[in-house]
């Protein structure tokens, strides 16, 4: 069993950053920071079925699972409904068929 589940962690896990610069150091990162700001670091629990459900459809499309929580919090912040989102899915993946 691995210590991380990161996939990168194999590759990275040897280099030595001590001579790394914080974000605020970097003027080009400081920006995309900024721009991509809005977002808060959180801890939470989910249950181990929710979180996989996510996994797996972050395989399979290819994007991050993060990411994919955090818009269906957007979506039920907004009142979405689930029927909603599957038509929304359906629409769209109707439309990258053709």
């Amino acid at each position: 069993m691995k210590n991380n589940s990161d996939p990168l962690f194999d590759r990275f896990a040897n280099m030595d950053f001590a001579d790394a610069k914080p974000v605020f150091g970097v003027p080009a990162l400081a920006r995309l920071q900024a721009e991509h700001g809005g977002k808060s670091r959180i801890t939470m629990r989910l249950d181990n079925d929710v979180l996989a459900v996510f996994k797996a459809r972050a395989e399979m499309t290819g994007g991050n699972y993060q990411t994919i929580i955090n818009q269906a919090l957007r979506d039920a912040a907004q009142g979405m409904t689930l029927a909603e989102v599957v038509r929304q899915a359906i629409r769209q993946e109707m439309r990258t068929d053709r």
